[in-house]
Order: structure tokens, then C-alpha cells, then sequence
């Protein structure tokens, strides 16, 4: 399984707040994703000048502010199957996963309840 980027992600109502706060810190937005699963959820990937990275996504139905660690793999089948042999579940018992035009997602969580937002970000070579 290859990581391509493993970074904290924070999931919050209150985004705006908290994108504030790490631009407070000397991070810089670098894109945003709006409209995610045909929801009222965006997510904000914000940068440093030391190459740091934290994704900050607004979802309006969290009731607490959660963080997990967004992987990006380069095969999200490969590391969905190896997360679920090591007692990863899918947050959605119907191993619902979010897909874009350019990525494949979903919220993983360990059997000792860690999350994991796996993510793979889908790259031109791999459209054709």
C-alpha cells in the first residue's frame, strides 16, 4: 500500500472558526471541496511554510468537533481491504464511500475507536 500524504484532519460545525485559527498560525488555504457527498460539507486543505499540512472540513451535522488522520493512498480499494483485515469498520455500516471526479473517501474507525479519513485522490493518469 503506498501513503502518498498522512495529515491531521479536524471535522467541525464551527470550520470557519477553526480555518481562522490555523491561518493565525501562519497556514495558507490551498483548495477547498464544496458540495461533498451531495452535502452541505466542504473541506479546506491549509498549508505552512514548513510543508505542513491540516484539513479542515465543514459538516453541519457534527455535534462535537472531531479530529481524525486523513490518509491518501494511491489504491483505495487495496487500503479499505487492509484497514477492514486489521477491524477498521466504515462509519457508514453500509460501506457507503463518497466519490468525486476527483477523489474516493470515507471515514474508517479502529476497533479501539481511532479514525482514519481514507482518501484517495484520483490523478489524470488514473482516469484513462
Amino acid at each position: 500500500m503506498t501513503i502518498t500524504t498522512f495529515n491531521p484532519m479536524i471535522l467541525s460545525k464551527n470550520a470557519d472558526d477553526i480555518i481562522k485559527l490555523f491561518e493565525e498560525l501562519g497556514f495558507e488555504r490551498k483548495h477547498q471541496k464544496d458540495g461533498i457527498d451531495d452535502k452541505d460539507i466542504s473541506s479546506v486543505r491549509m498549508t505552512d511554510a514548513n510543508g505542513f499540512h491540516v484539513d479542515v472540513a465543514r459538516v453541519e451535522s457534527m455535534e462535537q468537533d472531531m479530529t481524525t488522520m486523513r490518509m491518501n493512498v494511491r489504491d483505495f480499494d487495496e487500503a479499505y481491504e487492509f484497514l477492514k483485515s486489521k477491524g477498521f469498520k466504515n462509519a457508514r455500516d453500509d460501506d457507503h464511500v463518497v466519490e468525486t471526479a476527483s477523489s474516493r473517501s470515507c471515514l474508517m474507525f479502529s476497533p479501539s475507536g481511532f479514525s482514519i479519513q481514507l482518501t484517495q485522490h484520483i490523478r489524470k493518469e488514473d482516469k484513462e
